[in-house]
């Protein structure tokens, strides 16, 4: 299998794209794909997210300016089988940097080049900042598809809308041809209320396949983990967090796997982790509410 590049972007903030990138890629290293998880945000959540302390200098500010190799600041993570190009401050001033300089829109892409045919990952996963700026232009240009979180509430289409359109745009435009919505992810979904329910149906009734039906649930440990530099299949293996994540994964997969090449099968599937007790872990829950 190729490896295959996806950036978790929406220009919104506060939806779920760090956790999405942190957790989504801990869960399919721990279903045995080889991860890279790329911080591209100058806040460096990701980074921290992952127990990872940012150092100076240490991010793809220099390959993004030519000055670099992206191969030479990956850095291994307590989780087997994932590693992270992280963070720092320095990312802000390539927002600048890029925009001056030749093919500005694919300076990742043209930077990355040299892992991706390297074949060491199955996956790369770039986590975005907040906005339509150089950065998150780049991440699009060098990925396959684009996964997007959105927060179960309403103003979630606007974003959406403003994304779809960047896609088409950079798709028609020639930057990236191939570009495609990997899915939609739906964070922070609490299932008590008729306003998550309402938002769900409504961005399925645009979007239709697109939306992921693995539902994120809003979760206090699932806010926590990060501020103890773990995901939460490693902060609370038992959670519903955890299984949430854990179901995404598997939907991931399942729905990379339709698009396979004929003859060409995915990479085999590691068996499901035990429990701290050692027992089998806490089968995903559904929490996705009957489609409209």
């Amino acid at each position: 299998m190729s490896t295959h590049v996806i950036a978790v972007a929406n220009q919104k903030g506060g939806v779920g794209k760090t956790t999405t990138s942190v957790n989504l890629s801990a869960c399919l290293a721990e279903r045995g794909r080889k991860v890279l998880l790329i911080d591209f945000d100058a806040q460096a959540n990701a980074t921290s997210g992952l127990g990872i302390d940012k150092q100076e200098g240490v991010s793809l500010y220099p390959v993004l300016i030519g000055e670099g190799r992206a191969e030479d600041v990956i850095r291994e993570t307590p989780i087997k089988r994932l590693h992270l190009i992280p963070a720092e401050v320095n990312l802000a001033g390539a927002e600048i940097e890029a925009a001056r300089m030749d093919r500005y829109l694919h300076r990742l892409k043209d930077g990355l080049d040299g892992i991706i045919r390297s074949g060491a990952y199955d996956y790369i996963m770039i986590d975005c900042p907040p906005s339509l700026g150089i950065l998150t232009m780049n991440a699009l240009t060098a990925a396959h598809g684009l996964v997007m979180p959105i927060q179960c509430e309403y103003y979630a289409l606007e974003g959406l809308s403003v994304m779809a359109k960047l896609v088409e745009q950079l798709r028609d435009g020639g930057a990236n041809p191939g570009l495609g919505i990997e899915g939609i992810v739906m964070t922070m979904y609490d299932m008590r209320t008729n306003l998550s329910q309402q938002v769900v149906q409504q961005v399925v009734q645009y979007f239709g396949e697109n939306v992921y039906e693995t539902l994120i649930p809003r979760s206090v440990r699932l806010s926590e983990s990060p501020s103890h530099g773990k995901p939460i299949i490693e902060y609370d293996r038992n959670s519903t967090g955890a299984a949430a994540y854990r179901q995404l994964a598997r939907e991931f997969l399942d729905r990379r796997r339709q698009k396979e090449p004929a003859g060409q099968p995915p990479p085999a599937t590691s068996a499901e982790p035990p429990s701290a007790d050692g027992q089998a872990s806490t089968p995903a829950i559904d929490l996705s509410p009957p489609r409209p």
